[in-house]
């Protein structure tokens, strides 16, 4: 089971996570781009990014707009190291 972050852990992180926030027991950043192909693109390049680190964020897709939430299920649904690594892998995906 993985360690929770603490919630100063989390706002730490927080701070080199360019429009993430907390929204519950989760890390939720929404995205928008240009139109739903530009979305699903993104969505596709997030895909192939949870896959090669093992962790799969909940996606919402609202024509242009993607909400991603990211938690730990093996920590309890809390925030984890693990959700920080993903958000920063994700931040680093170019926008189509």
């Amino acid at each position: 089971m993985r360690a929770a972050l603490t919630s100063s852990q989390i706002q730490e992180a927080l701070l080199s996570l360019d429009g993430w926030r907390v929204e519950g027991y989760k890390l939720l950043k929404v995205y928008k781009l240009n139109d739903f192909k530009a979305a699903l693109a993104f969505i596709n390049q997030v895909g192939i990014v949870a896959e090669q680190l093992n962790h799969h964020p909940d996606i919402h897709n609202s024509w242009n707009q993607v909400t991603l939430g990211l938690c730990t299920h093996d920590a309890g649904g809390q925030i984890t190291e693990k959700d920080l690594t993903l958000a920063r892998a994700i931040q680093s995906i170019s926008l189509p």
